[in-house]
């Protein structure tokens, strides 16, 4: 059995150190994170998307748990998709405190460059159990063009 020498940790074991250590350092990412506003975008990554095209046109899905259809807002512009919106925070009663906030809240942006150019008048959007879905057909000037070869 390992002993310890008297008096290296006092009665404080050192598990029980670890983990104040770890509420501390919780606390001040918690306060750092807040201080920003509890901000989430581009940085962070948020919303998560998958992007997939082919001949005809692309799909994105996009994960907004916690937000509402009407805090959504898409916008396309030649190539590119802006995916902008905001969750809302939850508010707490005046005897409620936060044991534990770890759910990101604040507006959000996100822009993906797509490879061909849309057709922005047939973007169709689809918001289901927190998952976006928008359809994005390529422009007909831009689809490929199959050239029929002839011959001689």
């Amino acid at each position: 059995m390992l002993r310890r020498p008297f008096g290296v940790f006092g009665d404080v074991s050192p598990w029980r150190e670890m983990e104040r250590i770890h509420r501390l350092m919780d606390r001040m990412l918690y306060d750092a994170f807040s201080l920003a506003g509890g901000r989430v975008g581009p940085v962070s990554g948020y919303p998560a998307m998958n992007v997939w095209a082919n001949d005809e046109g692309a799909v994105i899905t996009a994960e907004l748990p916690g937000v509402d259809a009407d805090d959504i807002n898409i916008a396309v512009a030649g190539d590119t998709l802006t995916l902008s919106g905001q969750r809302k925070g939850y508010e707490l009663n005046k005897d409620e405190k936060f044991h534990r906030r770890e759910r990101s809240f604040g507006k959000f942006t996100r822009t993906i460059q797509l490879p061909f150019k849309v057709n922005a008048d047939k973007v169709e959007a689809l918001f289901k159990n927190g998952v976006l879905h928008i359809s994005i057909p390529r422009a007909e000037a831009d689809k490929p063009k199959k050239i029929t070869v002839k011959g001689a």
